[in-house]
């Protein structure tokens, strides 16, 4: 069972790609490649499924993801509507770990980013002031000739391998699962994506998918490290803290916009996940943004 490998386009100009995104929704399906990936999201919002990992993502998250990692990019569901305006701009990166030669990282100047790149599940969020420098220096990209992007780049590992804003998004253990077909698992999670402020059931997915709950159980926890249910709470409990630092609608709203049945089961659920309730969880938030 596997991700979709995905083939990554280098220009003959340059040793590794950047590039910059624009389109109506992010519609790439759970894939994983060789390659390394920094990407900035500059407009947008959606969920980001990442090996084991599920988290909002807004207008400026920047993510590395390491190579042979699975993930998933998914907007909120009204960028899929074809009478929607809602513009998605991405800016991303992808280089091998040898784009310099097999021996470039190994001299002693590299040696933080070789560490950093060796580094075993590799998948962060980057935060903090590290976020503010990659971000403005991926934007200097845009303009600057295929050697001062190789530069550019060179600072940037330089400065994420230094850096304490980083945030692990895998769990401890995770080990990549890349060996068979992704067609299953494409449609669960993409199911899931749809359905998940409604009732939804496993028993649903396996049923679609011909498989027993038994062995579809399996599959989906070999890939996502989770159980159905877990996976699907967690994604609802994302879209509720989106919900909460909008501040549009009340709590008890909230939960039945995210799919829960009852306010007790919300509580508790978000309880375990966010490690705090829906009302200080909102507070928190408008204390530090007001």
């Amino acid at each position: 069972m596997k991700a979709k490998l995905f083939s990554i386009p280098f220009s003959s100009e340059s040793s590794f790609l950047y590039k910059k995104m624009e389109r109506n929704c992010i519609d790439d399906p759970w894939h994983f490649h060789k390659e390394y990936e920094l990407i900035l999201v500059e407009k947008c919002t959606g969920t980001k499924f990442i090996g084991d990992s599920v988290s909002h993502f807004d207008a400026g998250d920047l993510t590395f993801i390491g190579s042979d990692i699975p993930h998933l990019f998914r907007n909120e569901k009204e960028y899929y509507l074809k009478a929607a305006k809602k513009r998605v701009e991405i800016i991303y990166i992808h280089f091998t770990r040898n784009f310099l030669g097999d021996l470039f990282f190994e001299v002693p100047e590299m040696k933080s980013v070789k560490k950093f790149l060796e580094r075993p599940a590799l998948a962060m969020n980057i935060d903090g002031g590290t976020r503010e420098y990659v971000s403005l220096q991926l934007h200097k990209m845009s303009k600057q000739s295929p050697k001062q992007r190789l530069l550019t780049l060179l600072a940037i590992l330089m400065n994420i391998s230094a850096s304490k804003d980083l945030k692990p998004l895998l769990s401890d253990g995770f080990v990549a699962n890349n060996n068979g077909d992704s067609d299953k698992i494409n449609f669960a999670l993409e199911y899931i994506a749809n359905k998940y402020t409604e009732e939804i059931y496993i028993q649903e997915v396996a049923s679609k998918l011909n498989m027993s709950v038994a062995s579809f159980s399996r599959y989906f926890r070999n890939y996502t490290r989770k159980t159905f249910s877990a996976y699907v709470t967690e994604i609802r409990i994302r879209h509720a803290c989106k919900l909460l630092m909008e501040n549009n609608y009340r709590i008890s709203e909230i939960c039945y916009m995210s799919g829960f049945e009852n306010l007790s089961n919300f509580y508790r659920h978000f309880k375990r996940v966010m490690c705090t309730n829906p009302k200080d969880y909102r507070d928190n938030f408008l204390s530090n943004v007001l």
